[in-house]
């Protein structure tokens, strides 16, 4: 059987690895590549692939997947990214039935690996909903119970497959050392600010060995509205009501919810009451049986009296405005809530922000920070510094200030998760 794996550098390599990568009934002729830019037309390295495949793999653009399956004689097209609508997956579909393969969904029974240690996995039904903080109040619960926890994130590979490998981040100078871009800053750093100990790659199967030896609990911080790599002790998954209705629109948010021990309703500190009922009546709809968590994600900023009654641009976390969806962030809420008037980044965009624009035109008044590469990290710094405010307020999980230096002064949004009324975090980890 010939394999064609439609992804975006991070489920696709995970679905190979650990289902067709020593299948001898299978061959892989070709990854495609979406979502995220300048990962196509690379190579799964041989060393990665395995000895049936001394060569590696190539990663093709999603775009010719017409010709990619006539060329390589395609019996199967495997769908194996996140967020996206239902309707995105299906035309999908639509075209690879259209030349005859077969259109497959790999399920958890074969894609997540069991494990020695307690998984707490923190999925999500769309990207954007604070999986990351929610993942840092979990992880700070389980060590004042004395247990050793390690972080272990969906992957992110986008620069050298080999030498992501198995990747573990145990302070700043370690994402020097391994060259990741800003996307991948704004997952490691908070957890590393927090103090944990982070692990992320390609090859999970080895990643779980190596955390599973330095830890009791590993938590699972999810990527998109993925499903979890391992198999968990303890599935949250994320519901945001300032998106409510996507609990049902969006793949695998839908199978996440689904199949999740815990549903936890997030922003209630910023969402209408009537959005937090909406989500709560699709929860129970689509998972009754799963416990639910209301939670807030308060805001502060470092030095609010810099961001009263100023010109504000604020800047938001890249991946929540663009494939997530989300207008604004954490920069807006906090800048509005202090009476600032936000400056439009849309004039003032250089280079590749141009085109972020483009793709997304529903993006609001707010800048998303966008750094897959150098050229891009440059194009971000132009842009902050053409426009003309008095203060750039980052609502972003990382500080840029680590990675670019811009001439506007700059603070920061922060937020946390924090159960409302019981159950509530603690809880939920009774047990572990």
């Amino acid at each position: 059987m010939r394999v064609l794996i439609l992804g975006a550098a991070g489920r696709d390599f995970h679905n190979f690895n650990v289902v067709y990568r020593d299948d001898p009934a299978s061959e892989v002729v070709a990854f495609t590549a979406a979502q995220i830019p300048g990962i196509a037309d690379r190579r799964y390295p041989g060393a990665l692939a395995g000895p049936r495949y001394p060569d590696g793999i190539p990663i093709e653009p999603e775009a010719r997947l017409e010709a990619l399956i006539r060329a390589r004689r395609v019996d199967q097209v495997v769908f194996a990214y996140s967020d996206v609508s239902h309707e995105h997956v299906m035309h999908l579909a639509s075209r690879a039935l259209a030349c005859g393969s077969d259109f497959v969904l790999l399920g958890g029974r074969r894609t997540m690996l069991p494990t020695a240690k307690p998984v707490v996995a923190v999925c999500a039904v769309r990207t954007g909903c604070g999986k990351g903080a929610v993942s840092r109040r979990l992880v700070e619960l389980l060590r004042a119970r004395g247990r050793r926890v390690a972080v272990v994130r969906h992957p992110m590979p986008y620069g050298d497959l080999l030498a992501a490998r198995v990747q573990r981040f145990g302070g700043f100078a370690d994402l020097d050392r391994a060259g990741v871009t800003l996307e991948e800053r704004e997952e490691y750093e908070p957890h590393l600010e927090a103090g944990s100990i982070v692990f992320a790659g390609v090859d999970y199967a080895e990643i779980l060995a190596r955390a599973e030896a330095e830890a009791d609990v590993l938590v699972w911080d999810g990527g998109n509205n993925d499903l979890p790599f391992y198999v968990p002790a303890l599935h949250l998954c994320l519901v945001d009501p300032h998106r409510a209705g996507h609990e049902s629109r969006y793949h695998p948010g839908e199978a996440n919810l689904r199949m999740a021990d815990v549903a936890v309703i997030v922003k209630e500190d910023t969402a209408a009451p009537a959005q937090v009922e909406a989500v709560r009546a699709a929860i129970r709809a689509l998972a009754p049986r799963a416990r639910v968590v209301d939670a807030r994600l308060p805001i502060s900023v470092d030095d609010p009296e810099a961001v009263r009654g100023r010109r504000v641009l604020a800047v938001e976390d890249g991946p929540t405005l663009t494939h997530g969806g989300m207008p604004s962030g954490a920069a807006e809420l906090a800048a509005r809530a202090l009476g600032a008037t936000l400056v439009d980044p849309r004039p003032h965009a250089r280079g590749s922000l141009r085109e972020v624009f483009a793709a997304y035109p529903a993006l609001g008044p707010v800048l998303p920070a966008m750094g897959y590469g150098a050229a891009q990290l440059a194009d971000l710094r132009a842009t902050i510094d053409a426009v003309p405010c008095d203060v750039v307020l980052l609502g972003t999980p990382v500080d840029l200030r680590r990675s670019l230096a811009v001439r506007h002064p700059v603070t920061r949004a922060r937020y946390r998760a924090e159960a409302v009324g019981r159950p509530d975090f603690e809880d939920l980890l009774a047990g572990l």
